[in-house]
């Protein structure tokens, strides 16, 4: 594929999913998620062909003018557009599809100092929301979309719709999932409240079981059985 093709790839791209999108023009001058993802492909050539050291400071300069920092080592698929764009960030051992859609402030980023392939693997045709964490040597499948702010941390099944923090699905293959047990939900908050449901329910059962004591020596008083309700008869 030539660089002409990749370009015209990319416009029509941006024109597609951007409703505010009026020309072609103002998409070669003004979206600087078409100019980082142009400047990355320039850089992984230099990558991958030794440069690495100016592969990486055009990176930094692509950071600079566009606010979006893509390592030249990642592996992106064709048609990728970044809305907006602005606090992007895509790792070194990211590996994207093709035809994916990012909004500003997507991070496709590690969890720690792990060696090898430590960032995620996001498949074709996914739409993830502004503000999105997707971290860690995880896969997020195809067709899937992340909703803004959630923090993705486990692999995500194709034809999903996941949201949160930590991110859950709700959607799959069209039909909603519901969470009935608030465990399936793995984070502090979710366990506090886990566990304060059950004391509760302890304390309901306590409630209940001295209310119940509590009754009984009325039902024995109403009923006659309790000595000293009723004046004793004396003999004449």
């Amino acid at each position: 594929m030539t660089l002409l093709t990749t370009i015209r790839e990319d416009i029509a791209a941006a024109l597609e999913r951007d409703p505010a999108a009026k020309s072609k023009l103002e998409i070669i001058l003004c979206y600087s998620g078409l100019h980082a993802v142009w400047m990355y492909q320039l850089n992984h050539w230099l990558w991958h062909r030794g440069w690495r050291v100016l592969a990486r400071w055009l990176s930094q300069v692509a950071r600079w003018l566009t606010g979006i920092e893509i390592h030249p080592a990642a592996q992106i698929g064709r048609r990728l557009f970044i809305d907006h764009g602005m606090g992007v960030v895509i790792g070194e051992t990211t590996i994207i599809g093709d035809d994916v859609t990012l909004y500003q402030g997507v991070t496709l980023g590690g969890t720690g100092k792990e060696q090898g392939k430590r960032h995620p693997t996001v498949a074709g045709n996914v739409t993830i929301g502004a503000g999105a964490k997707i971290l860690g040597n995880i896969t997020v499948g195809e067709n899937c979309r992340v909703g803004a702010g959630s923090v993705v941390l486990q692999d995500v099944p194709d034809n999903s719709t996941i949201v949160g923090v930590p991110g859950h699905v709700i959607l799959r293959d069209g039909k909603r999932v519901v969470i009935t047990d608030p465990k399936q939900i793995k984070d502090p908050l979710s366990e506090a409240l886990v566990a304060l449901d059950s004391e509760v329910k302890v304390l309901k059962e306590r409630v209940r079981h001295l209310a119940d004591r509590a009754d009984q020596p009325r039902h024995a008083e109403a009923l006659g059985c309790v000595p000293g309700t009723h004046d004793a008869v004396k003999p004449d």
